[in-house]
């Protein structure tokens, strides 16, 4: 449900963003995102619970685009890359701190809800210190949304989406896939666990080189290695060299997420901006609901393994889609050459 919302919702934010601010939408999102936590405990019912994943779908999408836009235009061309990166590992660190803090404070009671609601509403304090009310429309400010921005960029939003099919196999599947593989339940934890600390500690390399290569080139080298990482993986699984194994993956196929923001930032401004990043989140919308079900298909087809496989193949054709853009947009035209551009 919480996809769908996002999916629902995207295409509105660059549009009431420019009615409104995008500081005072992001605000609001916020506000009503904490509300909402509260509420999964006042309304205890499954059918409920459906309906408020919807409404967070909404509101976290908010929070997700308008806050990547802000860091992808003030993080500057110099750095961007490297400072899109220590976005990239907080946030797998936070989401690595909540599964942890349930284990702490307990499902049970109001606790875990009132932690989590004071979390969201804690994050609104900064919004209050910025100085400009919305991203600036620029000599963009006719721009149609996202719909109007997927022909501008049509790699980097197939990049979003081959990640968040990664994303979502992966979080929900991955333990499954160890437990498959005949591991003890703490052990099959501990595989995601080993994804998600490759995803937090190893973006800054990536995004070191996002800011020194041409970004199709890092894209390119990430989904490689990506690749080959899942595809060893069956082979080594159950042995010590899992772990490292695990580590790469992770820090290579989250990167893709790290260096399309970082193109993202280094292409566009203004409203377009936004429309950029409310795509981004249409896309991994689509990604995350395809990433669990066709896991789930792979694994029931084709067995345990089916799952690295597969993802490697999303993957694979990822980098074939690169390719074949880089070529194109290179082509000599009219007695010139064109910059690449995804």
């Amino acid at each position: 449900m919480m996809p769908i919302g996002i999916l629902l919702f995207s295409p509105m934010i660059p549009f009431l963003s420019s009615k409104y601010g995008s500081q005072r939408l992001a605000i609001s999102a916020a506000v009503v995102t904490s509300f909402l936590i509260l509420s999964y405990k006042v309304f205890d019912s499954l059918e409920a619970w459906f309906l408020l994943r919807l409404f967070q779908g909404m509101s976290i999408s908010t929070l997700f685009v308008l806050s990547e836009a802000w860091i992808v235009r003030f993080a500057g061309s110099q750095h961007r890359g490297k400072i899109i990166a220590l976005y990239g590992s907080i946030l797998a660190a936070s989401f690595g701190a909540g599964p942890a803090m349930v284990g702490w404070i307990g499902i049970h009671g109001w606790a875990p809800f009132i932690i989590g609601s004071i979390v969201i509403l804690v994050g609104v304090f900064p919004l209050f210190l910025l100085r400009e009310q919305s991203i600036p429309a620029s000599d963009e400010s006719n721009a149609a949304g996202i719909f109007e921005f997927a022909p501008k960029a049509p790699m980097l939003l197939a990049c979003v989406f081959a990640f968040a099919i990664l994303d979502a196999a992966t979080l929900s599947l991955l333990p499954v896939y160890g437990r498959q593989n005949g591991m003890d339940i703490q052990t099959a934890a501990l595989v995601l666990t080993a994804l998600i600390i490759g995803n937090t500690v190893l973006q800054f390399p990536i995004g070191w080189l996002a800011d020194r290569f041409p970004h199709r080139l890092v894209l390119a080298g990430c989904a490689l290695t990506t690749v080959l990482m899942l595809i060893i993986l069956p082979a080594v699984v159950l042995s010590r060299w899992m772990w490292p194994v695990l580590v790469i993956a992770g820090a290579c196929g989250y990167g893709i997420y790290t260096v399309s923001l970082t193109a993202l930032g280094s292409r566009f401004q203004g409203v377009q901006l936004i429309n950029g990043s409310a795509a981004f989140a249409v896309m991994w919308g689509v990604g995350a609901l395809i990433g669990s079900l066709s896991g789930g298909w792979s694994m029931s087809t084709f067995g345990p393994h089916g799952l690295p496989y597969h993802l490697a193949a999303v993957y694979f054709v990822l980098i074939i889609g690169l390719a074949l853009r880089g070529y194109y947009v290179s082509r000599p035209k009219s007695g010139a050459r064109e910059h690449t551009r995804l």
